[in-house]
């Protein structure tokens, strides 16, 4: 792919000065655009776009095929019980990021905010822990890929990831419209198959399969059920789920490229919440009650089937269980594309921040605002799909998936921090609390305690089965070895990128250091950094930089009420109501 002509690295002085800041202000946008076409990132997703995207992050891979791991792990009453606590704890994180995401709709994500009002330095291992996370991701969902296609075929199941990997660059190296419009399709298709499969598992709970019998509570009752595993089968249920739950943070990345965020961020994070419980939870029951935990071939070192596709075969259709298997095929895709566009998002905040905390190459564009470097750098860590033809591509996708659950708890972990440093930040300095553009009030105060304390414990537990009756090193570290990698990445950029704590106080001021130091009152100054930690002072970080200036969506507007005024009103209706 020739990128040259229409490529550039975006100017120094198009960014803020700011410790880790961003460039999303809708102020500078207007500057740049009118200085140079080639001015990053551009707001080029809709509303329903931006929904779907949210939608998309969870279900994937980890509902399709998680479950399946998760049924064969813990049984049905831990996936239950499990994707249940997972989901609350999803949703209040939701609400927390909704808050500083519509106050702040900056490139990065979450990472953004962490640097900002909690710790720069571990902003800069959170963000490549985060980046990591996607670029797993990829990897993962083209191993799904490789499971999903052995339902049909054992033969060079690597062959199909090549391709989907070729297609995912090829639609993420478009304008971000591209990516959004196969999104919001692929997701239509992901929400229809869910409600589909809703409506058939009761039927077939009640009678309509193949054997002609009443299913009920039958397989909560089989040996073993409906806890198997004791507590190490239950806990280890929560980093299948954690997995499963991945994405709905990336509300965040999609911000800095959301038309009109102060409206349509609010509304996402309202309407998402109810669509992934109400899937999630419905899902898991019906795949508890149809799926006998011990069904073969559920999940093992190999290959890992859908329950989707079970169900589908125990309504007695083969031909229906072969397109729930091409629907999984689709839905892999679409998770693949969301974790590519994340990663790719997340990389290219990382190298137009300030301090810049990735190469500078990472912040070049094309003229249609697509960081075509930090795609290429993100789909490359996929290359770990291949190692499926040596140790199996269950195996494999197990580790993965232990590695992504894991990164999407510190993350949740993360902005319940970030959330918590910023809602003090606001009391503190003054600011009424009508001021916030979006504001979860039954969240305060407990929310961010609540997300920090839960997300902890989650970490600590799920490795249980790792550990007791015996220890199993590879699932240990697939299970926590990002733990001591952030560890290393927070101590390293504190000693030798933060600002020196030999410099004078004046100098430790300066403009590159705003958003650390900034204050409404002139007199006030940051607390003195220690050697061991570099805290964002919370009376003094810049609460008004990058604060967006609500602008009216006219032209989705008239679009919607054109819709939902017209002949086809009730069709319309409906389709808002399930899309």
């Amino acid at each position: 792919m020739n990128v040259s002509a229409d490529t550039r690295l975006l100017d120094e002085s198009s960014q803020h000065s700011d410790y880790g800041s961003s460039y999303s202000g809708r102020e500078d946008q207007e500057a740049r655009r009118g200085s140079d076409s080639h001015s990053g990132l551009q707001r080029g997703l809709t509303a329903r776009q931006v929904q779907m995207i949210a939608v998309a992050g969870t279900i994937g891979t980890g509902l399709f095929l998680g479950t399946g791991r998760s049924l064969a792990q813990g049984g049905p009453a831990s996936m239950l019980i499990c994707y249940s606590l997972v989901g609350f704890i999803v949703h209040v994180t939701l609400l927390l990021l909704g808050e500083m995401a519509t106050q702040y709709p900056v490139a990065g994500s979450f990472n953004a905010y962490t640097t900002r009002f909690f710790s720069p330095s571990y902003g800069f291992a959170l963000a490549w822990n985060y980046w990591f996370n996607d670029a797993v991701s990829v990897a993962s969902d083209l191993t799904a890929a490789q499971l999903v296609l052995q339902y049909w075929t054992p033969w060079n199941p690597w062959v199909i990831s090549v391709v989907f990997w070729l297609f995912l660059v090829g639609v993420n190296a478009l304008h971000v419209k591209g990516y959004g419009e196969l999104e919001y399709w692929l997701s239509s298709l992901k929400v229809i198959t869910v409600v589909l499969f809703i409506i058939v598992g009761t039927l077939v709970n009640v009678g309509v399969n193949s054997e002609h019998k009443f299913i009920g509570l039958d397989n909560w009752r089989i040996p073993g059920a409906p806890f198997v595993g004791g507590f190490g089968g239950f806990a280890r249920v929560f980093v299948t789920a954690s997995f499963a739950f991945g994405g709905t943070e990336s509300l965040g990345i999609t911000a800095g490229e959301t038309q009109n965020p102060s409206k349509n961020m609010p509304r996402v994070v309202r309407l998402v919440f109810w669509r992934i419980m109400i899937f999630y939870i419905l899902t898991a029951l019906l795949i508890g009650l149809n799926v006998p935990w011990d069904y073969p071939n559920l999940s093992n070192r190999s290959t890992t089937t859908s329950p989707f596709t079970i169900v589908f075969k125990e309504a007695g259709s083969s031909a229906a269980a072969s397109f729930m298997n091409t629907v999984i095929l689709t839905s892999v895709l679409s998770a693949g594309n969301h974790a590519l566009f994340a990663g790719t998002r997340v990389l290219y905040g990382l190298s137009v921040t300030t301090p810049r905390q990735a190469p500078k190459v990472f912040s070049w564009t094309t003229s249609a605002g697509t960081p075509i470097p930090a795609l290429l750098m993100t789909s490359s860590i996929s290359a770990l799909c291949f190692a499926s033809s040596f140790i199996g591509s269950g195996v494999l996708w197990g580790w993965l998936q232990n590695i992504v659950g894991v990164s999407n708890q510190i993350a949740w972990l993360s902005i319940g921090l970030s959330s918590w440093r910023f809602r003090k930040a606001w009391i503190r300095q003054g600011r009424p609390l009508d001021e916030l553009k979006f504001r979860a009030s039954w969240t305060w105060p407990w929310g961010p305690p609540f997300v920090v304390v839960t997300v902890s414990i989650l970490i600590l537990i799920q490795g249980w089965s790792s550990v007791i009756p015996r220890f199993l090193l590879v699932d240990f570290i697939s299970l926590y070895i990002e733990i001591p990698i952030i560890l290393i990445m927070f101590v390293g950029w504190m000693l030798f990128k933060r600002p020196s704590l030999r410099m004078p106080p004046d100098e430790r001021l300066s403009p590159s250091a705003s958003l650390l130091s900034h204050s409404t009152d002139s007199h006030r100054h940051p607390r003195e950094r220690t050697w061991y930690h570099d805290l964002v002072d919370i009376n003094s970080v810049d609460l008004t930089r990058d604060e967006y200036e609500e602008v009216e969506d006219v032209e989705e507007e008239d679009e919607m009420t054109k819709r939902l005024t017209g002949k086809m009103r009730w069709l319309w209706t409906l389709y808002y109501w399930l899309v």
